[in-house]
């Protein structure tokens, strides 16, 4: 068995998206004789997280509305690097996907240390195509699922279809393959995402 970490480190001065100054993770210490206390502000799209329907849908769920169960375990890693732009319906239907299938794209932004505003994303016939086998949920090596798109059809593809959606995956050490998941969130109460510790084990025994 093998464990791979596939979160993002938070610090400050880590990638952000669109290099946005507001973004960056704020983090200060203070320490009084032997004791060191930290405080870290964050937004909750920072790194590794998770998105929830309100992200995209003005009526959508808040973040409470998504179980661990949802996000515990088989998952596909689905080898994308030879994409240049955004991966397609035509890439996807090539694959042998099935219903209530947990996908995850590396692609080549998992080459990349800094912010790229080229990303990689998923195209909205992707993504439709993805919410009509209904599929169970994506992540992706960006912190976008999608870019360049006006009113965002890729999320709101995706949420319509209840498909969750992980962003912000570190996924340059790890093979296409089958693996077991666990995407720990933190537990965050009317939020429209929340960043999450995500690993995945090759050759779990369960």
């Amino acid at each position: 068995m093998k464990i791979y970490d596939i979160t993002a480190p938070i610090f400050e001065g880590m990638p952000v998206y669109k290099n946005k100054p507001e973004k960056q993770p704020k983090i200060s210490s203070v320490t009084n004789a032997h004791v060191t206390e930290s405080r870290l502000e964050i937004d909750v799209h920072t790194g590794t997280h998770i998105d929830a329907p309100l992200h995209m849908l003005n009526d959508g769920a808040t973040f409470e509305s998504i179980t661990l169960d949802q996000l515990v375990g088989p998952v596909k890693v689905l080898d994308f690097m030879h994409v240049e732009d955004g991966i397609t319906q035509e890439d996807l239907a090539a694959l042998e996907l099935q219903e209530n299938d947990f996908i995850l794209f590396k692609t080549k932004n998992s080459l990349d240390e800094d912010f790229n505003p080229e990303f990689i994303f998923l195209k909205e016939d992707g993504a439709k195509y993805l919410a009509e086998l209904k599929i169970k949920g994506v992540g992706i090596d960006a912190l976008g699922v999608e870019r360049s798109q006006p009113n965002h059809p890729t999320h709101k593809a995706l949420f319509g279809a209840n498909i969750l959606v992980i962003e912000g995956l570190r996924l340059s050490e790890v093979n296409a393959g089958s693996y077991f998941m666990v995407a720990a969130p933190l537990k965050l109460v009317g939020t429209d995402a929340a960043p999450a510790r995500v690993i995945l084990i090759e050759d779990f025994q369960g």
